[in-house]
């Protein structure tokens, strides 16, 4: 009986000496932390998806509070009233940021890559890369798994059945950049939505020459340059036999839609069709 009393004892005064121990420490080495850390923190959606750079929400909070500022920071989940009001807390003013959004460099659906051969595996595109070519003869093109449905946190992109290749909901993407490290085949890309809604891209990413390029999808760039001659705004470059426009020298002058010759360039709008103009009936012969 003494000695369970004895045994209760001595654990409960080396519990009580740890306890204090403990709280020494922590009153000795305690860091202040600034409570503007928490009051942005509650601002944020808390998605953590790491489109800011950063490991996630706090880690932008605690960020911001150490710059001081927002500059060379932005958070692609909040919108425009978040950010101002993140800067009222730090005291500066709200720097207007350009809304981005996600771009897929890939069209050739089922009808311009017809199906070439059999995948029986795991249905990833990181896998099915690493192990084949995939179920079409294009070796750059979109696999059609969905990988980067599956990493989007936001439900902004989904596959669609009857092209098999993915669609961005350009009013639920945050260009958070998920889906474009998850992509195996780089064919996801951030782009400025643009003034209205309106932007240019070229949806392919195929480096093979024309000739082989058309050969295994009949929407791919081919290389031929004729965008890049008719753009006013040199906004266009050949490079590797395969286009590029550049969003930052691009008007969305859509001219570059009519001259491509495999529709491989996209675009949010429609170019208005010209009419040709009838015949003079008092031309002179």
């Amino acid at each position: 009986m003494h000695l369970l009393i004895y045994s209760i004892l001595l654990l409960g005064g080396l519990g009580l000496i740890g306890a204090l121990v403990l709280y020494v420490t922590a009153r000795k080495f305690h860091v202040e932390e600034d409570p503007r850390i928490d009051a942005i923190a509650s601002l944020l959606p808390g998605a953590n998806c790491g489109g800011c750079g950063l490991k996630g929400c706090r880690d932008f909070a605690t960020q911001c509070v150490a710059c001081g500022n927002l500059s060379g920071i932005h958070c692609p989940v909040s919108g425009p009233e978040t950010l101002a009001r993140i800067a009222s807390i730090l005291g500066v003013d709200a720097q207007a940021q350009e809304r981005q959004i996600a771009v897929l460099k890939c069209n050739g659906s089922c009808q311009a890559r017809p199906q070439q051969y059999v995948y029986d595996g795991a249905l990833s595109c990181s896998v099915m890369d690493a192990v084949a070519v995939g179920t079409r003869a294009c070796a750059f093109g979109c696999l059609g798994c969905g990988d980067c449905t599956t990493v989007c946190k936001f439900g902004a992109i989904a596959i669609d059945e009857s092209t098999m290749l993915p669609v961005v909901d350009s009013e639920k993407c945050t260009a958070c950049g998920a889906c474009v490290s998850e992509c195996p085949r780089h064919l996801l890309e951030i782009r400025p939505a643009g003034r209205r809604d309106r932007r240019v891209w070229v949806a392919c990413s195929n480096r093979e020459r024309g000739a082989i390029a058309r050969k295994v999808c009949s929407a791919a760039c081919i290389g031929c340059g004729k965008c890049a001659r008719t753009c006013p705004f040199s906004a266009i470059t050949v490079t590797d036999n395969l286009a590029y426009i550049d969003p930052a020298l691009c008007k969305t002058c859509g001219k570059c839609l009519g001259v491509c010759p495999t529709g491989a360039i996209q675009a949010t709008f429609t170019m208005p069709k010209v009419e040709s103009k009838p015949a003079d009936v008092f031309q002179t012969i």
